[in-house]
């Protein structure tokens, strides 16, 4: 599974930075680092710690990761202590991974309830047409033949194409197509995810380059009506899982002239691009940053102005800080310096301030 992790070094997103993390790498990784002894991910891990799959959303791009962890290390290092665990050591690929892992996962996705799904299901109208294990009469595909709901690209994919369709067979029945809120959705593929037919099957998440999907939004006419007010770039399209189904969905019926339909890989290729456009983090400021560096003590260890080779976005912090925390948290022991707290926004002045070193 493939996604785009976004590196953020003056609050612009740089595409030509862009590290490509691996979900499967992240799962694996969590695996062998021994993130488990503490933390599950569906009930699958160690209990002194939340579920990553069930928390309420937290850190919703890298830069809030590298913050979250960042504030979290003492704990964790405490914590691997405690357990006897090697520490572990990431690189910044691997951080990717993580990430990458994490938003696969659901972490980023408030906790849906099936019991409402289950109600947004009749009240929505979508038992109309779709049965949960049986052909409908009016041709609608069983839920339990839905592999897409293990994959919200592909049920992104699906809704969009045959949301004319849809359409027309609720015209109708007199039925009006249903505007979804991410939380809706959030229920809605929740429920659909814990039917006996559907629970087991493997979560999938893989955009494809967001530099190929630009190149198509340019070709499939998108770009002609996303300009201006209208551009991605100035919407918060989506954040996570949730999200970017209920924004396809919402957005299909509100086209002014016919949708083009979707192959598999071009919606992968879309939504790496309006995916990734979501991480550029506004704010960063390097001269904001310097004093964050200086009035958070970190000008203690590194006199200075900055380490010797700076972490310069995200993933390359989160990679410095496992691999050279335990000797940043004795050194600031011994000078006495308490291990500072940052807020997302001031990792993001930190990131760009060390960018410029």
């Amino acid at each position: 599974m493939k996604l785009i992790g976004i590196l953020f070094l003056t609050g612009v997103l740089t595409q030509a930075a862009a590290l490509v993390g691996d979900a499967k790498a992240g799962a694996a990784l969590f695996d062998s680092q021994k993130c488990n002894t503490c933390h599950s991910v569906r009930g699958q891990g160690g209990t002194s710690a939340t579920d990553l799959a069930t928390r309420t959303a937290r850190g919703e791009s890298p830069v809030e990761m590298a913050a979250l962890m960042w504030n979290h290390a003492p704990q964790m290092f405490g914590a691997i202590e405690k357990a006897g665990i090697t520490r572990p050591s990431l690189s910044p690929q691997q951080a990717a991974d993580l990430f990458t892992f994490f938003f696969a996962s659901r972490y980023f996705d408030q906790p849906g309830d099936a019991g409402r799904g289950r109600t947004l299901f009749v009240s929505k109208g979508c038992n109309e047409c779709h049965n949960l294990t049986s052909s409908n009469p009016s041709g609608g595909k069983p839920v339990m033949h839905w592999q897409s709901v293990a994959d919200p690209i592909e049920l992104a994919r699906q809704m969009w194409n045959h949301a004319p369709q849809m359409h027309e067979a609720m015209g109708q029945k007199k039925i009006t197509p249903p505007q979804l809120s991410a939380r809706e959705m959030n229920d809605l593929i929740v429920y659909l995810q814990n039917l006996p037919q559907t629970r087991n099957l493997p979560t999938e998440f893989a955009p494809a380059s967001p530099e190929t999907g630009e190149k198509l939004f340019q070709v499939k006419g998108c770009a002609d009506c996303h300009q201006g007010a209208n551009s991605l770039a100035n919407k918060a399209t989506f954040r996570t899982l949730a999200d970017l189904a209920a924004a396809m969905w919402n957005h299909s019926s509100q086209m002014k002239q016919l949708q083009p339909e979707l192959r598999p890989e071009e919606m992968k290729r879309l939504i790496g691009y309006a995916w990734s456009l979501q991480f550029s983090v506004t704010g960063g400021d390097a001269g904001r940053g310097q004093k964050v560096f200086s009035e958070k003590g970190c000008i203690g260890c590194h006199p200075q102005g900055a380490p010797p080779l700076p972490p310069r976005d995200p993933f390359t912090m989160v990679s410095a800080l496992w691999t050279h925390g335990g000797k940043m948290q004795a050194m600031a022991g011994e000078k006495k310096i308490a291990w500072p707290h940052l807020e997302t926004a001031q990792m993001a002045d930190l990131l760009a301030y060390l960018a410029k070193k």
